[in-house]
């Protein structure tokens, strides 16, 4: 395999050929997806699987074989083992967060389209991830996957947005739509294509990060054909900047699609002015734009990865300080339903602006 990795993680495959290493379909076919078999890697560090079973009975697991590679499994703080392995404090640090604090599911005119904003709106095309983030503000969805088929999902969403004449922009979401072959996705970007007043189209994919081998010369030129087309991916630490996700993403840039970074601010994982830094600056290192990044949602699931508003905005200030423009994102907080996205950097001015509408929501991350 012409990866450097973790070898004592890599041993659990020692069956696996470097051409299954490089196949996406043997990489999400091998998936690790039972606690069970975590207790198989070496290293005690790796995964206290006691009781954890509790953990996925809530939240499913799901992790490639590449991405649980980067895990440094003598690092019981490794970032990336906290983005994928559950944790018990998923089930256990609720505090008052909610399923859906975005409120996402009362901005459905159709099932699984989500319309917050007047001119664009996202679609759901399905709940399957190629990896499952432990941070995800979708996690209600997890148990629901693949319960309605993509052409019955289409049936009800293509129709909504042809009439929807105000819409110019759909971004197609999940899960993660690259769970999908190139001729599917096609067929997707065409029927959306076809629309007369869709001017831009835009994936969003984890796919980079967690499983880089999905992105492939085929599939970079079947998306030339949609272009204006944009590549939003998450990468959320240094860690997860590899030869292989730098390739995946050049060979998307290079058909002629830009690639955007929204990051997630998780306690543990890219809380510190260091961290963060060097992620930003490795991702302009491989022109990837640092476009979002997000103060993590109050979703139940998730409360161990919050920080607080103003350890974050102390953070961001430095970087602000240090960092050239090209490699800052818009640090910001997604306010419920239509509201949309508060930015942080101007956070005195726009918290009292905000503040008596949204007290409520305010507070839990005071």
């Amino acid at each position: 395999m012409n990866i450097n990795k973790n070898k004592n993680i890599l041993s659990f495959f020692k069956n696996a050929t470097a051409r299954d290493w490089q196949d996406s379909r043997w990489q999400f076919k091998n998936r690790i997806t039972k606690v069970a078999q975590l207790d198989h890697f070496p290293g005690e560090s790796l995964l206290r699987t006691e009781k954890l079973n509790a953990v996925t009975a809530v939240y499913p697991m799901a992790i490639t074989p590449y991405y649980l590679s980067l895990i440094q499994i003598d690092d019981e703080n490794d970032p990336v083992r906290a983005q994928c392995i559950p944790d018990l404090r998923e089930i256990s640090c609720y505090k008052d967060y909610l399923d859906d604090p975005l409120e996402e599911d009362s901005h459905m005119p159709v099932p699984k389209l989500i319309h917050r904003y007047s001119d664009r709106c996202l679609a759901i095309v399905t709940e399957v991830c190629l990896t499952y983030c432990r941070h995800c503000n979708r996690k209600r969805f997890w148990p629901q996957s693949a319960h309605i088929s993509l052409k019955t999902r289409l049936k009800k969403i293509i129709p909504y947005i042809s009439a929807s004449r105000q819409i110019r922009e759909v971004i197609i979401s999940g899960g993660d739509p690259l769970i999908f072959d190139d001729q599917t996705i096609e067929t997707l970007l065409a029927s959306l294509k076809a629309i007369p007043h869709i001017e831009v189209l835009r994936i969003g994919s984890r796919a980079p990060v967690v499983m880089p081998m999905r992105i492939t010369k085929e599939f970079c030129r079947m998306l030339k054909r949609y272009r204006p087309l944009w590549f939003n991916t998450q990468f959320n630490h240094p860690a997860e900047i590899t030869p292989e996700s730098k390739r995946a993403c050049n060979m998307i840039q290079e058909s002629g699609i830009p690639v955007s970074n929204q990051s997630v601010l998780l306690h543990g994982v890219n809380d510190s002015p260091d961290v963060m830094r060097n992620l930003l600056y490795g991702l302009q290192k491989i022109s990837v734009r640092p476009y979002y990044l997000f103060h993590c949602d109050p979703v139940k699931g998730c409360g161990h990865f919050h920080t607080d508003l103003k350890s974050g905005i102390t953070m961001m200030e430095k970087i602000w300080s240090q960092c050239s423009g090209l490699s800052l994102p818009q640090y910001v907080l997604d306010l419920p339903g239509s509201t949309g996205k508060m930015p942080l950097n101007t956070m005195s001015g726009t918290i009292n602006n905000n503040l008596q509408t949204h007290q409520h929501y305010f507070d839990k991350f005071m």
